[in-house]
């Protein structure tokens, strides 16, 4: 059994709190995005400090989870964090998701400055587990193109970029970039056509305890999958399977929102990431590299994380909001929604503005990767919330947007929108110039 990793941290940390907060008022916002956890920091720490309403023990579990995420893994045998590898995307949570924000859309190079990850699958085979995917021999559900010494990765990713042109309704010209992604074996052999693969950035972590507090009947009463209501926005719920229960439960996170629960979620990154086996990953002869208290003080810490709140953005970023509204973003973006009850009572019954509906959209054939994932089809994805999206530059100037990178404005973001997004995108790419400002200098007011 190898040493388990940071200090044992005690489960009476969720649950301590303040209780239910009241929204913040702050004389420089228009409102407090993230209820109690709202943060008043437009600095490029923006995204990466604790909600305000934590007491001094729920502080102090904070600060634990963040040296667990900062924590940087080595090849074992050694004296702290031993276990990376054999096989491993990047050497820590902090290398993926720097100043708790997003990665970069870049592959081949050393693990830090590519953090790129690539999910594969087979279109017919036997799941790993019920209405999952099919892995690929050898690869997995996610290539680790980076080994430990003496180890081959389990494939080279190679990223390059086409550029497509078209112009705005006033015959301004934009180019928008398509990724391409090629990858072989460490012999050399290309991966072949059979193996479906979806280049995916890490996105940011703060606000995702509130996302996880929203109840689940919330989320599932947004969903519209016929259409019912004959606006052209017919969201709908992933499912995935728990081993636990014996059934499909709601999936809310990753792009494809492909997977339940925070608790899921980082010990899948661990093991996925990081090749670190853990307790819900254990290795095939059952030893763990890290114990679940480091799942759990990891989980605390990007559950706490404060959400950062908007500024005002003056008059035409207030008219913007109109325009945001009026072209149909808030069909997918919605706005607000109430937490319910949780275990840790800051998340708990607050009044959020994640700009998220939680929920699967065919956003076009432009932004299908081919890839289904769970319930989610190769062309659906799950509204990206837009709380915060306004620092992305801010925390991480080199940052770009959608779920491989490929737009690097928001203004190609929107653009890239179809399927269900294409009357709100063409709305947009046939505005007057001014009131693509006016919406882009919304967006950047939050």
């Amino acid at each position: 059994m190898k040493r388990l990793l940071m200090p044992s941290f005690s489960a009476l940390a969720f649950g301590i709190g303040n209780g239910a907060c009241d929204e913040v008022e702050h004389p420089e916002t228009p409102y407090a995005s993230g209820g109690g956890l709202t943060v008043f920091d437009r600095s490029s720490n923006g995204f990466g400090g604790p909600g305000p309403s934590l007491d001094a023990l729920e502080l102090a579990a904070h600060f634990a989870g963040d040296a667990a995420f900062e924590a940087v893994f080595v090849t074992a045998p050694a004296p702290i964090n031993p276990g990376l590898g054999p096989t491993f995307n990047n050497t820590s949570c902090n290398s993926c998701h720097p100043r708790d924000g997003r990665g970069l859309a870049i592959a081949g190079g050393p693990p830090l400055f590519s953090p790129l990850l690539v999910r594969v699958s087979l279109a017919e085979g036997e799941p790993e587990v019920p209405g999952g995917v099919v892995p690929v021999p050898g690869l997995g559900t996610q290539v680790q193109d980076h080994a430990v010494y003496g180890q081959s990765p389990e494939a080279k990713v190679v990223l390059t970029w086409k550029e497509i042109v078209g112009e705005f309704g006033d015959g301004t010209p934009f180019s928008l970039r398509q990724p391409i992604i090629e990858m072989s074996y460490p012999d050399g052999t290309p991966v072949g056509d059979e193996v479906l693969m979806s280049g995916r950035i890490p996105p940011p972590v703060f606000g995702l305890g509130l996302l996880e507090a929203i109840p689940a009947e919330v989320i599932e009463a947004l969903a519209d999958p016929e259409d019912d209501d004959g606006d052209g926005i017919s969201g709908r719920a992933n499912h995935v399977w728990d081993a636990a229960l014996g059934e499909p439960v709601l999936g809310r996170f990753g792009w494809k929102a492909n997977t339940a629960d925070l608790e899921r979620q980082v010990a899948a990154a661990y093991a996925d990431d990081m090749g670190i086996s853990n307790p819900l990953h254990p290795a095939d002869d059952g030893t763990m590299d890290i114990d679940q208290a480091t799942i759990d003080a990891n989980r605390f810490y990007i559950s706490t994380l404060g959400v950062p709140a908007p500024h005002d953005g003056g008059p035409e970023a207030r008219r913007g909001a109109k325009i945001f509204q009026t072209m149909g973003c808030a069909g997918c973006h919605v706005e607000s929604v109430e937490t319910g009850a949780h275990e840790i009572a800051a998340l708990s019954f607050q009044s959020i503005r994640p700009f998220s509906d939680m929920l699967l959209h065919d956003m076009g054939p432009g932004l299908a990767d081919g890839r289904p994932d769970w319930e989610a089809s190769g062309s659906e994805w799950r509204t990206a919330p837009l709380w915060g999206v306004g620092l992305t530059a801010t925390v991480l100037p080199l940052a770009t947007f959608l779920h491989d990178g490929r737009a690097r404005t928001l203004a190609e973001a929107v653009l890239w929108h179809g399927g269900e997004a294409e009357k709100s995108r063409e709305a947009f790419r046939k505005a007057p110039k001014s009131e693509r400002d006016a919406l882009m200098a919304f967006l950047r007011s939050l």
